[in-house]
């Protein structure tokens, strides 16, 4: 074994497991330790970092000589990631209301009294209801603060994890080079 292959195998490794330990914040909807701030909006089709996996499974990592450079192909990864603020665009106003009448459309109603019955289901709907209605009556223009929910970035544990592959290849390389001494 080369140097050259020595230091390519270092590099994949290191780019591999920092993928997966990047992919893991998904399940633990955490930037290692540190949480991720919960959405506002009460919904009923999981965690918003996770609904179709498009985010988690856009993430790429990329080798460029000594360096890896991760992307994402998704235009909303870095708001995520960063965090920000975003403007109220009257596209995003029509999809609230499209969001309003579904959440709305779901609510069982008394045949009786014809009010909605007050159940958990009708009550989380009309909460949800309520959400996407306050989003859709904001004026064009409104910032909306997206928080950070970060994915990738620096942290102690990426150096461990590759000072933790380096001492691995060390080692190895250390056992190739003894078996070859020996008489």
């Amino acid at each position: 074994m080369n140097l050259d292959q020595l230091h390519k195998n270092i590099i994949n490794d290191v780019r591999i497991e920092l993928k997966d330990e990047f992919d893991r914040n998904f399940e633990r909807k955490a930037f290692f330790e540190k949480k991720w701030p919960t959405n506002t909006l009460i919904n009923r089709r999981g965690s918003m970092m996770a609904r179709t996996n498009n985010l988690r499974r856009g993430y790429q990592a990329k080798i460029d000589g000594s360096k890896i450079a991760f992307s994402n192909s998704m235009p909303y990864a870095s708001i995520h990631n960063e965090g920000g603020e975003i403007t109220v665009t009257k596209k995003m106003k029509s999809y609230f209301w499209a969001m309003y009448y579904q959440a709305s459309g779901g609510i069982s109603y008394s045949i009786k009294t014809k009010a909605a019955a007050k159940t958990k289901r009708n009550t989380a709907l009309s909460i949800e209801a309520q959400q996407f209605k306050a989003l859709a009556l904001m004026p064009i223009g409104n910032k909306i603060k997206i928080p950070e929910r970060r994915v990738i970035g620096a942290h102690p544990k990426i150096r461990e994890i590759i000072s933790g592959v380096v001492d691995d290849h060390l080692k190895e390389l250390n056992d190739i080079i003894l078996y070859h001494l020996k008489p």
